[in-house]
């Protein structure tokens, strides 16, 4: 198996440890001083980015994961994925409303670009719509229509 192959793994692999809040598998993936960037958040540490993983609410459960890794070179690797979760628990808004439970499906689909410093993932930036769940949920209208 090439580098460039098991660094696409390798990002799966965390993807995967994230959705399920897997500390102990992170804390071996990621180097001490990482680095990440969301739309929702950013990290300068491991230590800090695990930290966000306590901060989660318990508003979507039925989380499941589809993890696509994309061409690979060098140091970096990039996936695509999409999660579909249900709608079970509140949801807490910025402006401090909270949305009930609806039960509803929803899905995010985004892309995560990995910078790796031998196996372990020294950088990474997530990309995806926001706004996607808030749509779906009915929250935000689709002027587009």
């Amino acid at each position: 198996m090439t580098p460039d192959v098991r660094r696409g793994e390798i990002l799966a692999r965390a993807l995967h440890a994230a959705v399920r809040a897997d500390r102990l598998t992170l804390a071996t993936l990621f180097t001490p001083d990482v680095k990440a960037w969301t739309p929702a958040q950013s990290a300068s540490s491991a230590a800090e980015l695990l930290g966000e993983l306590e901060r989660r609410d318990n508003a979507f459960s039925g989380i499941e994961l589809d993890v696509t890794p994309l061409d690979v070179n060098g140091d970096y690797a990039c996936a695509e994925w999409r999660v579909t979760m249900t709608h079970t628990g509140d949801l807490a808004l910025r402006d401090g409303d909270i949305v009930p439970a609806t039960g509803m499906r929803v899905t995010i689909n985004g892309v995560t670009v990995a910078e790796f410093e031998g196996d372990r993932i020294c950088a990474l930036r997530q990309y995806w719509d926001e706004l996607a769940v808030y749509e779906q949920l009915g929250l935000v209208r689709d002027d587009s229509d």
